[in-house]
Parts: structure tokens; C-alpha cells; sequence
């Protein structure tokens, strides 16, 4: 048996209803065909995320240290080329 992916938006969706309170945790587990679990692990994960939205930039803290860590990736991988050539055209 292969793990389901669930996109970004259905657990929005998910969350959303969720957070409505119309229906229980466990009525919603069974429309969605997912674990309560599940749905409680995705809200608890939504509300802590929920303060970046309204943040000035509009980008997180961990996308701006992703950007920095590939920038510096991509100088460490030039350097290494460069070094490699001078290595070679010194033989």
C-alpha cells in the first residue's frame, strides 16, 4: 500500500472546516476519508504558521534562509569549479 499525497489546497480545505466547528473532528475524517489524527496534526500546524501571512515581505523566515543557504551552495560550487580548472592548467 502506497502513502496518499494530499495537496497543499485540500488541506486547506481541511483545515478550514475544521476550523469552522460545524461538524466534529471525526465527521470530517470520514467525508474527507482521513484519519481525526490527521486533521488535528494539519490545524495545529496551520495556526502556527498562520502569523507569517499577514508579515511584511511577504516571505517567511525559513524561505529567506533557504534562498541565502542555495546562494552560498551556488558560490561553493562555482569556487570548486575554478579550483578544479587551476589545479588542472598547473600540471
Amino acid at each position: 500500500m502506497t502513502r496518499r499525497k494530499f495537496t497543499s489546497k485540500f488541506k486547506t480545505k481541511v483545515v478550514l472546516e475544521a476550523l469552522k466547528e460545524r461538524q466534529t473532528t471525526q465527521e470530517l475524517a470520514q467525508r474527507f476519508e482521513i484519519t481525526p489524527q490527521q486533521i488535528n496534526t494539519w490545524k495545529r500546524d496551520f495556526l502556527k504558521e498562520a502569523d507569517t501571512v499577514f508579515s511584511k515581505g511577504g516571505k517567511s523566515k525559513k524561505s529567506e534562509e533557504e534562498e541565502k543557504k542555495d546562494q552560498l551552495l551556488k558560490v561553493i560550487g562555482e569556487l570548486k569549479v575554478e579550483n578544479d580548472f587551476l589545479k588542472k592548467a598547473l600540471r
